[in-house]
Order: C-alpha cells, then structure tokens, then sequence
C-alpha cells in the first residue's frame, strides 16, 4: 500500500501465544487487578468500554474511534449489559488481535483480559477474536465497523492535513446486513461496482459509488465522510461521484494504480465436530481426544476442562470444580490445538459451568 510501511505480518502457525509464564508476562510486570488504573469503573454499569495495548499497558481508547480497530494493534473489549428483568450486571470481555500486532501486545491482551474477568469475580465470558474472522456477537457492538491499515499512532486526526498518506476505503454489506469498512490497497482492481469506496486524500476526498451499490452503503459512506470533515475542522473537499458517469482521467482514478486485489477471506472448511479434555487428574495436564462429529453435554464433567471445536468457533468449557491448573490453561491449549488445523483463526470463546449460551449448547447433539 502506497505510504504505509506495514510491520511484519504475524506468522500464526509458527507462534505458542498464550504466553502464561513466558518472558512477555514477565514484561507485564504483573499486578493486580485492583491497582489496574484503566479498569477504573470498568463493569459498573451498561454499556462497552475498549481499551489499547501500548507498549506492555492499557490504554483507553477514545470513544469517538469505537468500531474502529487497526490491524498493527491489539485491543480489549468489555461489554457490560442486563438480561430482561434482571438487575444483575453481565459481561464479555473480548481481546481483539490485529494481523500485524506484535506477539508482545497479544500476549499483554490474553493475560490483561484474564485480569479483568478475576476483576469482575470472574463473571465475564472470554473470548478471542482475530481480525477478519471476528464472531457475530463481536460485531453487534457497533454501529458501522471499519479495519484500518497501521497501528492507531497513525491514525489520520493524528497528523496534519497535508501530511495525509492517501488510504482507500471500502463499504460492503455483509451476509449479516450490517455495512463493514475495510481499508483496501489504493490498486484499481480493488474497486468492485457492486460496493462503495472512499479515496481520502487529505484535504481532497471522493466517495465512489458503484453502480450497483445499495442505499445502505451509500448512507455509511456519507455519514464516514462527515465524520471526517468534522474531525479536520471542515477544510477537505470532498466530491460524491457515480462510477456511471466519472471520466477515466478523472483524478479519482489517477490517484489508484495497477495491483493485485487481496484474496478474499475464505469460510473455513467444514471439519467435523471434536471434542477434546484437559485434565491434570494423573497429576499433569493431558489433552485427550473424548469424541468426534456428534456428542451430548452430558459427556462434560465438572471436575475438568473440554475443548468443544465446531470448525467455525471454539468453546473452552470450565467446570466448576475444575483445578487452577486447568483453568488457568484451557485458553493456552485451544490456541496451540487450533495452531495445528486449518482454522486457526476461528473465534474462541471461555464459558464457565452454568454460563452456557445458546450458540454453546448447539455444537451438541439433542
């Protein structure tokens, strides 16, 4: 992409990323929870709070870029809500991880996260989220959803107008009617009739509407575009054009350049349902294989940890009177299991004994 020097992609496969008792929990120089300055009020009434790993720490992110994440960065989501006609407060806490964040910044996030649920006397359900394969619950928190290329210090009311490197956006909507923002190399071939793009040029921007697009692109375009000429103090001009009737000289066009499109993203391929323990019952942790493609929950023991993997998402199942040892390690596991199939990026969801949720209790058979 033209003026962004991108860090070096993240080798998933490669990487053991649950870190407990690694050098990066070291790093985080372990505290608890309580004297956590950022969890200040953190849980104590609806509504979603997310916060940025910086350099080992965490860092409230501005509420005005919620829904906005970059993919050099690693982030903490925690959303707080009530279950009808109940005054109990609920939570999930997510960690979001960006393609290009550093294996440090993961590894704060995992282990911050936990932080936070033992904050929360650990009535929070974990889970993990990797760019591009985010889960649905994940994306219901936000109103438009935009993935950007860098790390949020590059972020564009960061710097002045004229020192803008130019980025092109893309708004498609999803199989899940929701209008997704993703920041696309500034090449032709990306362009796609059927969607809408914004090519933010500093103080020049033009939004591109594709004449197939639908209303409800065009209606996140503008509204991204507003957003954007408030944040500048109203100094871009910006031009709305029609991909029926734009010359091909026009400067929308000679500001993109000949490349190849980005693959698109896959559904992972459908695998059968397995369902794997962990358990320190002979005195150290074994990972068994219990069953493959169907199994009932009444297979779960509450003396252990069961890893439930669907092929779309993974369930890590705590029993209530599984050891510290295990507890403390499904997440470990289901990450360096998934490392070995061909999913590895495939949500990941923490659910304690008595907390099952609906989409948990469909991975078993009737």
């Amino acid at each position: 992409m033209s003026g962004l020097v991108k860090a070096k992609k993240y080798d998933w496969k490669d990487s053991n990323l649950a870190l407990f008792g690694s050098d990066t929990e070291k790093n985080v120089k372990k505290s608890s929870a309580e004297t956590e300055p950022a969890w200040k009020g953190a849980g104590q009434k609806v509504g979603i709070r997310i916060w940025r790993i910086v350099k080992f720490k965490v860092t409230d992110w501005p509420k005005d870029d919620y829904g906005k994440f970059y993919n050099g960065d690693s982030y903490i989501i925690l959303n707080t809500y009530k279950e009808k006609e109940s005054d109990e407060l609920l939570y999930d806490v997510h960690f979001w991880i960006g393609q290009y964040s550093t294996q440090d910044e993961y590894g704060t996030a995992a282990y911050k996260t936990v932080e936070l649920d033992t904050l929360l006397d650990d009535k929070p359900i974990q889970h993990r989220e990797v760019m591009d394969h985010e889960s649905s619950l994940f994306k219901s928190y936000f109103d438009s959803f935009s993935l950007l290329e860098g790390g949020a210090d590059t972020g564009f009311r960061r710097v002045k107008p004229t020192e803008y490197q130019p980025r092109l956006l893309h708004f498609c909507k999803t199989a899940s009617k929701r209008v997704e923002i993703k920041e696309v190399p500034l090449f032709k071939q990306c362009l796609d009739s059927g969607d809408v793009f914004i090519l933010d040029l500093g103080l020049e921007i033009f939004q591109w509407n594709g004449k197939t697009c639908n209303k409800d692109e065009k209606f996140t375009a503008v509204q991204f575009l507003q957003t954007l000429k408030s944040e500048r103090s109203g100094k871009p001009v910006v031009e709305s054009l029609d991909e029926r009737e734009i010359s091909e000289s026009h400067k929308f066009y000679s500001s993109l350049t000949d490349g190849e499109k980005p693959e698109a993203r896959t559904a992972p391929a459908a695998t059968e349902k397995m369902l794997y323990k962990l358990s320190d019952e002979s005195g150290s942790l074994e990972f068994t294989t219990i069953a493959t493609g169907q199994f009932q929950k009444s297979m779960l023991d509450s003396q252990d940890v069961y890893i439930i993997d669907t092929g779309n998402e993974l369930f890590v199942w705590v029993g209530s009177s599984a050891s510290p040892d295990e507890k403390k390690n499904g997440m470990t596991y289901a990450h360096n299991y998934l490392m070995k199939t061909e999913h590895p990026l495939i949500p990941v969801t923490v659910v304690k004994e008595g907390q099952e949720s609906a989409a948990f209790n469909k991975a078993f058979s009737s």
